[in-house]
């Protein structure tokens, strides 16, 4: 789908609180809400807009550690391994990349204790990694969900 000023107008709405009433985008760009409307749904069908999710601070419901993990993963074990990460539960995300690290996981925690459990009772003793790396968070400076649109 090819997006104009407009559409990418109203992305840049949405990502800020996709919660907006399309009256209120209306209102901000000067169409009606039903036009709105209507390119909101063109989007949404062709998989622009994936979905509206709450963002939550992970400290306010108790995970206070975050962390980065790089994992080497052998040879031939790359779905099986995957597929096991996807069930674990403080693995908010999966990144397969190149360098140093096949795969860069992003976890939280609840501590550091509940962090090395998650390390070592889930991550390392599961087959299919030579080599893991565990990065603590210490603070964001910046981060911003989606692409620039």
């Amino acid at each position: 789908m090819k997006l104009d000023d407009t559409d990418r107008e109203i992305l840049r709405m949405l990502q800020a609180d996709a919660r907006t009433p399309f009256s209120e985008i209306a209102r901000r760009i000067d169409m009606s809400s039903a036009t709105v409307h209507d390119r909101v749904g063109r989007m949404e069908e062709a998989g622009v807009i994936e979905g509206y999710h709450a963002t939550v601070d992970p400290k306010a419901v108790g995970y206070g550690v975050r962390a980065l993990v790089g994992l080497r993963v052998e040879q031939g074990r790359e779905e099986d391994a995957l597929g096991r990460l996807r069930e674990i539960e403080g693995v908010r995300a999966i990144h397969l990349t190149t360098g140093e690290w096949d795969v860069i996981l992003r976890v939280v925690a609840e501590d550091t204790d509940s962090l090395r459990e998650l390390m070592f009772e889930g991550i390392a003793d599961m087959d299919g990694f030579s080599r893991s790396q565990t990065m603590i968070v210490l603070g964001t400076d910046y981060e911003a969900d989606g692409p620039p649109i």
